[in-house]
């Protein structure tokens, strides 16, 4: 028989601003939207890059305005560099035209998000401790705060500011010792089953994934415990 459920943690990217759907898929779709014409296979490396460049050298207290501007730019050079046919029109901050649009879609998206969990969170911290464990910038707890969510949360773990990274135990466990938790009456709630998935695996605690609406390549996952297409549906399933 399973220890009761006591604790929670949850995924940031693409579990509390998304149904599911991670950062790199996301802006894949927007920048397709806007006109790129490049498949996911060849957008992913300059995402990548975009992404690592700004890991430890965003101020601490950037917010998701912040962040996702600070990436668009990074991600506008990195097409450019790659020598991909882009748009040609008045930069923004350093930015093109297109990235602001793509940055102002991305952050109405998970504005509704985070309007849409929040009632679901606060249920869900009468009757569990709640973390947030995030392979992030460095900056997690800034843009929880300005995403209105941080108050909901006793702990907010940053993998910069651990120095490990998911699915390595470590980042797991440190969140379990601020909580004063144990892996077996925990559960993690997260989108990637390589880092959330395994993570949880490997640190002893149960999963449930926050998976996309179309997954076409559910056929091919591995059998889970439970799988939710959004946050809601985890008051049910935690009865």
């Amino acid at each position: 028989m399973k220890a009761p459920i006591e604790t929670l943690l949850f995924d940031f990217g693409g579990t509390l601003d998304a149904n599911g759907v991670a950062w790199k898929e996301r802006f894949h779709t927007y920048y397709r939207a806007e006109g790129l014409d490049m498949p996911a296979a060849a957008f992913q490396p300059s995402f990548f890059a975009a992404d690592s460049s700004l890991v430890g050298n965003l101020p601490h207290d950037t917010d998701l305005a912040g962040t996702v501007h600070a990436l668009v730019c990074n991600l506008d050079f990195e097409l450019a560099s790659s020598a991909v046919r882009t748009e040609k029109s008045r930069p923004v901050n350093g930015c093109s035209t297109r990235g602001a649009r793509v940055a102002a879609r991305f952050l109405s998206d998970a504005s509704a998000a985070f309007v849409r969990n929040r009632p679901v969170l606060e249920e869900l911290r009468k009757r569990y401790r709640l973390g947030i464990v995030s392979n992030f910038y460095g900056n997690l707890e800034a843009v929880c705060h300005g995403a209105n969510l941080a108050s909901l949360f006793s702990v907010m773990v940053d993998s910069q500011r651990v120095g490990a990274e998911k699915p390595d135990p470590a980042i797991f466990h440190a969140a379990l010792r601020a909580l004063r938790a144990s892996p077996e009456t925990t559960v993690l709630v997260g989108d990637s089953l390589r880092r959330d998935g395994e993570g949880a695996r490997r640190t002893g605690m149960r999963f449930i994934w926050m998976m996309p609406q179309v997954n076409p390549d559910a056929s091919a996952q591995p059998p889970l415990e439970q799988g939710v297409t959004e946050l809601h549906e985890l008051l049910g399933i935690l009865q």
